[in-house]
């Protein structure tokens, strides 16, 4: 090769790594800030609230359906039950177990005065209303009004509530009660 050739050749690549210097500026420049962050919340993860729902955290669901039914969030770990008119009859904290059943809607399938949990503590108004991979998912008062987080290590699907709570749950939460969870 010539000199003149690779002159040429040494002004050819340099003009070609500015212009590339300079396109990846602008794309850089203009790439949202969050771009590759991972988000706090997965999108969808929870159903969308509206205004009033902010305002008060105890108001029941949107899109929790109608009716009679008891409802249940895995994001707020809370229970509500509804009346007919779709009004809460009462509203309260739940500690879920380490198995959280898929949003949807369910029915009440049995019910146990007094059991054993599956994380060995004596349980009352047990509720139950479906299962995950063998794991039956249900409400229930610890006997000692306990309401520990649960072993992570253990699969466990008992929604633990107060016995006062409880005995709501008991008396609402018939067979066959609709029983809806929302994200």
């Amino acid at each position: 090769m010539s000199r003149s050739s690779s002159g040429f050749v040494a002004g050819l690549t340099a003009a070609a790594v500015a212009a590339i210097g300079f396109l990846a500026y602008q794309a850089s420049a203009s790439v949202p800030e969050d771009l590759g962050k991972r988000p706090e919340k997965s999108p969808g993860a929870s159903a969308p609230r509206s205004p009033e729902e902010k305002a008060d955290p105890t108001a029941v669901p949107a899109r929790s359906g109608a009716g009679e039914r008891v409802v249940y969030s895995l994001a707020e770990d809370r229970v509500w039950l509804v009346e007919a008119s779709g009004k809460p009859r009462i509203t309260f904290k739940v500690t879920p177990g380490t198995v959280d059943p898929a949003p949807g809607t369910y029915a009440v399938t049995s019910r146990s005065g007094s059991v054993t949990g599956t994380d060995g503590v004596p349980i009352e108004h047990v509720v139950r209303f479906t299962s995950v991979d063998g794991i039956t998912v249900g409400f229930s008062a610890a006997v000692d009004n306990s309401t520990p987080k649960p072993d992570p290590s253990k699969k466990t699907g008992g929604i633990r509530e107060s016995r006062a709570h409880g005995n709501a749950m008991w008396e609402f939460a018939t067979i066959s009660k609709k029983v809806v969870v929302v994200p």
